[in-house]
C-alpha cells in the first residue's frame, strides 16, 4: 500500500535569503508533468497538462505533477522539499505553489503545499485526497488513475476555495 505524508509548508528558495542559490533538482522541471516514472502516456500528460495551466490562469496557483523511479535514498519528505525549492514551484510572493509526487517503486506519495496555501489545501484535506481520491485507484493497480483522480480533487480543491484570482 502507498503510504502517504504530508508536509504544511513549502518555502521556495527565492523566500530563503539573500544570494540563496537553488539546490540542484533531483529532476530537470520540463513542464508541469515531469513524468521519469513513466507511469502516464502522452495523452494523458496532455489532458494533465491544460487542467494544470487552467488552474494558473483561473487562480494563479502553479502546480506541478512528478513521478520519479527513485528518491534516491531520501525520505520523500527531504526529496519533495528540496525539488519544488530547486524548481521554485509557485509564486515567490505569495508562496502557493502545490506538487503531487509519486514514487512508485518506494510506494510513496506526497502532496508538497506552499506556506500560502495551507489555509485551502490543509493537512487533513490533502489526507482525505490521498485516501479517498489517490489510494482507491492505486490500491487497484491503476496509478494513472490515482493521479487523475489526486489532481482533480486539488484543482477543485483549490478552484473552490481559493479567495485571490489571477489578472486575465
Amino acid at each position: 500500500m502507498i503510504r502517504a505524508t504530508f508536509l504544511a509548508s513549502l518555502m521556495l528558495v527565492s523566500g530563503c535569503g539573500v544570494g540563496a542559490q537553488a539546490p540542484k533538482a533531483a529532476l530537470e522541471l520540463t513542464g508541469r508533468v515531469v513524468d521519469r516514472a513513466n507511469l502516464i502516456d502522452e495523452g494523458l500528460e496532455s489532458q494533465l497538462t491544460a487542467r494544470l495551466a487552467r488552474l494558473a490562469r483561473e487562480t494563479g496557483v502553479q502546480m506541478v505533477v512528478v513521478t520519479t523511479p527513485s528518491l534516491n535514498g531520501q525520505d520523500i519528505d527531504t526529496y519533495s522539499l528540496r525539488l519544488a525549492n530547486a524548481w521554485g514551484v509557485g509564486d515567490k510572493k505569495r508562496n502557493d505553489g502545490l506538487m503531487l509526487l509519486v514514487a512508485p517503486n518506494e510506494h510513496k506519495l506526497r502532496i508538497e503545499v506552499g506556506i500560502g496555501l495551507e489555509s485551502v489545501m490543509t493537512n487533513d484535506l490533502c489526507s482525505d485526497i490521498i485516501k479517498n481520491a489517490i489510494l482507491p485507484p492505486f490500491s487497484a493497480g491503476d496509478l494513472p488513475g490515482g493521479i487523475v483522480a489526486g489532481t482533480d480533487a486539488i484543482v477543485e480543491a483549490v478552484k473552490t476555495r481559493t479567495v485571490y484570482r489571477k489578472a486575465a
